[in-house]
């Protein structure tokens, strides 16, 4: 009996730690998703084709998102130029699109999205909702591709082994993130640990709703 009531005592204070880390993890993650605008593409198929069009659709939207974005001084900024400038990130990925031959319609757009944890070079973003920019490619049933166009962090992450933190970490003070936001993306031990943390009490809150 008393075996069972220690059991007991562990569990709830188990809980407990979970509610408490994930409320904490999830108020990070919602902070940190005010300050960046991720990127979707969808592609039209995962037909290898297809996924090698998707990719370079991908760079020709962050070549041309650039210029719109360069002196951005937060993420509702950027999100704005963003949004001004959907025609001409559109017409970038259609003359991508039919340069290589193909003739799928395209079609880009901002909008809030829910991502799952992903990993890159040098960063990583937890799960959650985020604002991003969303270019579909043709009828959209393929694997998609996602990063973060701002800050331009995929960009940064694209630097040399050497360079790769310090351009990392460049490109987020610029974007006005936090040492608490640098710390909750940079690849570190335990990183994987905070993002379930994100990922368990995002799936608590939809069992109670």
């Amino acid at each position: 009996m008393k075996n069972i009531r220690v059991w007991e005592i562990a569990l709830a204070a188990g809980v407990v730690c979970a509610v408490i880390c994930g409320a904490w993890a999830s108020s990070a993650q919602s902070s940190l998703s005010d300050k960046l605008v991720r990127l979707h593409v969808v592609a039209n198929s995962d037909a290898e084709h297809d996924q090698e069009l998707k990719r370079r659709v991908r760079d020709g939207v962050l070549e041309a998102a650039r210029p719109l974005i360069a002196e951005a001084g937060g993420a509702d900024a950027a999100a704005l130029a963003l949004e001004n400038g959907l025609p001409y990130l559109q017409r970038a990925a259609r003359e991508e699109i039919e340069r290589l031959g193909y003739a799928y319609p395209v079609t880009a757009e901002l909008a809030y999205e829910d991502f799952p944890t992903r990993e890159y070079d040098g960063f990583s973003i937890p799960a959650g909702r985020y604002r991003a920019l969303r270019v579909t490619i043709g009828q959209g049933a393929g694997r998609n591709w996602w990063c973060v166009v701002f800050p331009p962090l995929c960009d940064a992450a694209a630097a040399p082994p050497a360079a790769r933190a310090r351009a990392i970490a460049d490109a987020a003070v610029k974007a006005g993130l936090s040492d608490a936001d640098a710390l909750l993306i940079a690849e570190q031990d335990g990183i994987k640990l905070k993002f379930r943390c994100v990922e368990l009490w995002q799936e608590l809150r939809r069992l109670f709703r």
